[in-house]
């Protein structure tokens, strides 16, 4: 028997955090690859240290819904798991790099094949090209079109800037789009001054957030200058300085997300059948494209 754990943050102040969650375990759920798939959380119930104790199988993989490397996931999904001999040295990382490393849950004896965080992983590059598909009802969106991977940055974690500059690089290399970018929330360049980055008339705007909340709700459409208030909405898309910019919202949310996290885990080696292809063939065809 194999089981499923996707970890993530959530929130005690905003209820929606935990919806992309769920969501995505129950894609999986439904593809069934697994005996069972269980979520938990640092911020709500079920919490992450107690997660473990309600899973039956002996065997778990644990994935983390976290854009990048760093605290939470080299430090506290690893001890409220009680994961012996954890070392972030198992990953033998570079910020980007980390696959996975098999331990035991010290208080229930579980083997737990402990996973890199879903941000890193190199298909994640195809559901932010597929956000710009959702956001334009174009399956082929990308000539003419300039394309924005936004992330948060700080300088207190250098790997946030990393999972940024990766995929805006990976899609980059594809010559999808006219233009690609990597910006910034807090460092440069700033997503506040999208439209100084781009020639493009058409510019589709992907934040690499997990969910939307504050950042993605309210902070990014106002800096951008889609609205003067978040509260009062903004049309997609929106004219800003002669650019129409496609705002996406939070890269998280888009259902193919659920094929990263099934990737984790057989990289890691879970039996997941076809489940990575019925999970893409069918989050296609739910947005739309054939």
């Amino acid at each position: 028997m194999q089981s499923l754990v996707i970890v993530a943050h959530g929130s005690h102040l905003n209820p929606d955090s935990s919806a992309p969650t769920y969501d995505h375990a129950d894609t999986i759920r439904e593809a069934g690859a697994f005996e069972a798939v269980h979520t938990g959380f640092w911020k709500e119930e079920p919490h992450l240290r107690e997660v473990l104790r309600t899973v039956e199988s002996d065997e778990v993989y644990v994935v983390p819904l976290f854009v990048s490397e760093g605290y939470f996931t080299e430090q506290v999904i690893p001890r409220e798991l009680r994961l012996e001999g954890w070392d972030v040295d198992r990953w033998d990382s570079d910020g980007l790099s980390a696959d996975q490393a098999t331990l035991t849950a010290t208080d229930t004896g579980q083997t737990v094949h402990y996973c890199g965080p879903v941000g890193t992983h190199e298909a994640m590059t195809d559901v932010v090209v597929r956000r710009a598909e959702t956001v334009t009802d174009d399956p082929d969106v990308g000539e003419g079109f300039g394309l924005a991977v936004v992330g948060h940055g700080t300088e207190r974690n250098e790997n946030s800037a990393k999972a940024i500059e990766y995929h805006a690089d990976r899609v980059r290399e594809t010559g999808r789009f006219d233009e690609v970018k990597a910006l910034y929330m807090d460092e440069e360049p700033e997503v506040d001054d999208v439209t100084d980055h781009f020639t493009a008339t058409d510019v589709v705007v992907v934040p690499l957030f997990i969910a939307d909340g504050f950042h993605t709700q309210e902070d990014i459409p106002e800096d951008m200058g889609l609205t003067d208030d978040y509260r009062t909405g903004y049309d997609v898309p929106t004219t800003v300085d002669g650019h129409r910019i496609w705002y996406a919202g939070a890269v998280g949310t888009e259902p193919l997300l659920a094929d990263v996290v099934l990737e984790r885990a057989a990289d890691a080696g879970a039996d997941v059948g076809d489940a990575v292809e019925t999970v893409r063939r069918e989050t296609r065809v739910a947005a739309g494209h054939p």
